[in-house]
């Protein structure tokens, strides 16, 4: 793994220096966008609009339009001068519980690795942690943008994660919801259900199986078989078959884990 950002972390007067790393890989197939006519690659290129010229990364700059139409351009420095702290510092303001945070909250995991002379400061806040089942709550800023991150425990690692801020979420009130009342009936055999549906999680136990199926495809198409096509249509079920289906769900899931 290649650190993506390297800084400190801080709780109290404590400062812990470590290094950023992905938490996660893209296990997507590399597909190229292909011209239908001919199956030539489609390329993008960095184009200047007045010229028609590309323009190498290089020689890119970033800038913020005005209302007169020209633009500031901004240097490496003066993202860096916003806020010199937070570009080189994660520093936990509070600790809340984990149980507080909504998962609609969460965005992207990142590892945290203590750098030289951070090994026991490190572990202390990993243990603190781990043992109070609390996450840390920070912020700090990485690619010129700032970040609100909470932080925890994985696997005896310190893990970061970057969350939303609040004006980042579309509110639910928004979305056309249903008023339609469910019975109690229909609520304890849910319940019943769950509970027969209920559980360890085991991560293991979940794979990607959408990239070996396309690569099936893939091979199939290589060889010059045709893939038959398989249809799947998911209906509704109509408020009036509920309880049966409710009914008909819990007794297959019973008889399986009784055979």
């Amino acid at each position: 793994m290649r650190s993506i950002w390297n800084g400190t972390v801080s709780f109290g007067l404590v400062s812990i220096p470590v290094k950023l790393y992905s938490a996660t890989e893209d296990r997507k197939l590399d597909l190229d966008m292909l011209d239908s006519a001919d199956n030539a690659r489609i390329r993008y290129k960095r184009v200047n609009e007045t010229t028609g010229e590309e323009v190498a990364w290089k020689d890119i700059v970033k800038g913020f339009k005005n209302d007169d139409g020209n633009y500031i351009v901004l240097t490496d420095e003066d993202f860096e001068q916003a806020n010199v702290k937070k570009n080189r510092t994660i520093e936990i303001e509070s600790f809340i519980e984990a149980s507080d945070v909504a998962d609609v909250l969460f965005k992207k995991p990142y590892y945290l690795e203590p750098q030289k002379e951070g090994g026991k400061s490190y572990n202390l806040l990993r243990d603190a942690l781990k043992k109070t089942k609390k996450l840390g709550v920070a912020t700090f800023v990485m690619r010129q943008k700032e970040n609100l991150c909470l932080i925890g425990v994985y696997e005896n690692a310190l893990v970061l994660h970057v969350i939303r801020f609040s004006d980042e979420i579309r509110k639910p009130s928004d979305l056309k919801l249903p008023n339609t009342k469910v019975t109690k009936k229909e609520v304890d055999i849910a319940l019943s259900l769950i509970e027969n549906y209920t559980e360890k999680f085991d991560f293991d136990k979940f794979k990607d199986v959408y990239n070996d199926q396309l690569m099936k495809i893939i091979k199939s198409k290589k060889s010059g078989k045709k893939t038959k096509a398989t249809k799947y249509e998911s209906k509704p079920t109509p408020a009036k078959d509920l309880m049966a289906q409710l009914k008909a769900s819990l007794d297959k899931k019973k008889s399986k884990k009784a055979s």
